[in-house]
């Protein structure tokens, strides 16, 4: 905020901007599903999906918060305007901007996991504002919490992290949001005699600051997320810094540099409840949606026309690794996808940069391919699963991290790892991370469970994940979060197995599969169509197999049923984006259609493999 010596100080003391923050998984989506519910933004015989913050299909699937979410609530004549931030690191970008709108935060940690990887990653963000946490210890009702332990964790981390004296006199709720109970003591909750969320509305209204703005200077309104309405155009969502926002009013768009252009506010929407309701003008503290402008990017301030004046920048962290995206070059290219071609494509990435700032679009040199650059694998996944959703047909190729020069010395991201596992297991993660340049940090016990913390190079854990479910029998845990960047670790070892790749163009066969499954894990049925230089399957061993996938059974005049082998395939092994991205190595792509994903060499021909 710049204040002016003419400026009129106003506390909003109707108002209050709290972001949620917190691990994936703690339960921030469920919360928020609480709030709304217990201030009656739904009837009580209305029919209201769990999680309804999470409206992409993507976010319900995964089970995760992607995009940050806005939503107002109205508590004793108070509008609580929430934000539900994502909680994986790969999602940073978004938690680093909307952190710039709130006044305070919501810190949810869960009370039988406690702080993990991304509770850090957050918090150390949201202290960097300068926000004070509210602390909701959640699923107490849960009989394996330990809520006082993992009091003294957020203590102990908050004191890590060099929060201030005031930042370390945080209130605390216990909480179960999925039964909608809180309570600021924690017998209450134990013995069922909290019944409802009033206590921690309560603390919201006693402890998050009502916004401080200047209500008489002229305009500030900051881009902090871009969304696209088909009947409106772009949309800008952003905090109204100072001054006084009027709908059909003409604005001036400003960035680091200057003025730029001019235009008129077509529409002005605010947030009630879930839904978006128009309005003719918003003041100072109210985050708002705004329409009219479409070459507006994030970090661009709007004032009054004539009196520009530019907010700082909206800092993000940079981008740790990249893959390139290219047009579909196999020999099915073009049969399920509808957007095809280089220029469709690259309109895709660019669009998706200009929302998303954390993910960076450059040439290659080549007008059919480009390089992305993100936060993690799991980013990369999504793009890549959004753009099939929508029709885009491309190729991707492995990812690999970006280095950087420090003091003259080449260093790579390096990734907090914490892993809890069944004890009989964590042998074999004790053996594997260290071959791949992890080093071992801690080691704890709680009950049957090892819990270990590893510092990890981000290369390291590509593919780390499938092999480790697998050692773990699916019953470990894995939680990431970039740590920072140290020098470089040394070469990694490749994959260890080949590929089995097909040598011709066809439909595979029972007959070939069965012949083949012994010495490989196959990524095809039989009936799957299939082409030259296809990755059909994984060579138990090292090296690549060519094989004829496509081979049928030769047939005589002469029959006999104790001869003729009963020919039993095993299921194929389907890949899903992320195992596919961690499985392929440099010479391999990753073909993507809005029906298939297919592993193929980059090479389609032997020939030209074998030169």
């Amino acid at each position: 905020m710049s204040p002016l010596a003419d400026a009129a100080m106003a506390v909003r003391k109707d108002l209050r901007n709290l972001a949620i923050i917190a691990h994936v998984d703690h339960g921030k989506t469920t919360l928020v599903d609480g709030l709304l519910r217990s201030t009656g933004v739904f009837r009580e015989n209305q029919d209201v999906a769990d999680r309804v913050m999470d409206s992409e299909d993507l976010e319900r699937e995964r089970g995760i918060t992607i995009l940050s979410k806005n939503a107002a609530i109205e508590f004793e004549g108070v509008r609580i305007q929430l934000v539900d931030t994502p909680g994986h690191a790969d999602f940073g970008g978004e938690v680093e901007r909307v952190l710039g709108m709130v006044d305070a935060c919501l810190l949810l940690v869960d009370a039988v996991e406690g702080v993990m990887p991304q509770t850090r990653f957050v918090l150390k963000k949201a202290l960097g504002h300068g926000l004070r946490p509210v602390l909701v210890v959640n699923k107490v009702d849960r009989p394996e919490q330990r809520a006082e332990a993992v009091l003294d964790e957020v203590f102990d981390l908050l004191v890590d992290l060099g929060a201030t004296d005031e930042q370390l006199d945080f209130p605390i709720v216990y909480a179960s949001a999925k039964e909608m109970r809180a309570s600021r003591e924690l017998p209450p909750l134990l013995d069922g005699t909290a019944t409802d969320f009033r206590p921690l509305l309560e603390a919201i209204l006693e402890y998050v600051p009502p916004p401080a703005v200047e209500t008489d200077a002229p305009l500030q309104f900051q881009a902090v997320t871009l969304g696209w309405d088909d009947f409106v155009g772009r949309l800008v969502i952003g905090r109204v810094e100072r001054g006084e926002l009027l709908r059909g009013a003409t604005l001036q768009r400003v960035d680091e540099e200057g003025p730029q252009e001019t235009f008129r506010a077509t529409k002005l929407f605010g947030t009630r409840g879930l839904g978006r309701v128009e309005l003719d003008r918003a003041h100072a503290g109210e985050i708002v949606v705004l329409a009219g402008i479409d070459s507006i990017q994030i970090g661009d301030t709007v004032c009054l026309p004539g009196k520009p004046e530019a907010l700082p920048r909206i800092a993000v962290d940079p981008p740790t690794i990249r893959v390139h995206f290219s047009i579909n070059t196999s020999p099915f290219a073009g049969r399920e996808g509808r957007f095809v071609t280089s220029r469709q494509i690259g309109d895709r990435l660019e669009r998706e940069a200009l929302t998303n700032p954390s993910v960076r679009i450059e040439g290659t040199g080549s007008r059919d391919s480009f390089q992305v650059a993100g936060r993690g694998e799991l980013q990369i996944s999504v793009l890549v699963e959004t753009m099939r959703r929508e029709g885009y047909e491309f190729a991707v190729s492995r990812p690999e991290i970006i280095a950087r020069e420090i003091d003259g010395e080449s260093c790579e991201p390096v990734e907090d790892v914490v892993i809890e596992v069944p004890e009989l297991y964590s042998g074999s993660v004790m053996e594997k991370l260290p071959q791949r340049r992890g080093r071992l940090i801690s080691m704890e016990h709680f009950g049957d469970r090892t819990t270990l913390t590893f510092v990890v190079p981000s290369r390291g854990l590509f593919g780390y994940r499938t092999e480790f479910l697998t050692d773990s029998r699916g019953e470990g845990q894995i939680h990431r979060t970039v740590r920072g960047y140290e020098p470089w670790a040394g070469d990694l070892d490749s994959r260890g197995v080949g590929a089995i790749v097909a040598t011709e163009v066809g439909k595979a066969t029972t007959h070939a599969i069965f012949g083949i499954q012994e010495r490989a894990s196959l990524f095809v049925s039989p009936g799957d169509p299939v082409y030259e230089g296809q990755v059909v399957g994984e060579n138990r061993r090292a090296g690549d197999m060519n094989v004829n996938v496509c081979r049928a059974k030769k047939l005589t005049n002469v029959r006999a049923a104790g001869r003729d082998e009963n020919e039993l395939v095993t299921p194929a092994r389907r890949m899903t984006i992320e195992s596919a991205l961690e499985w392929i190595e440099d010479s391999e792509l990753l073909e993507v259609t809005p029906v298939s994903l297919r592993l193929r060499k980059r090479l389609l021909s032997r020939s030209e493999r074998k030169r």
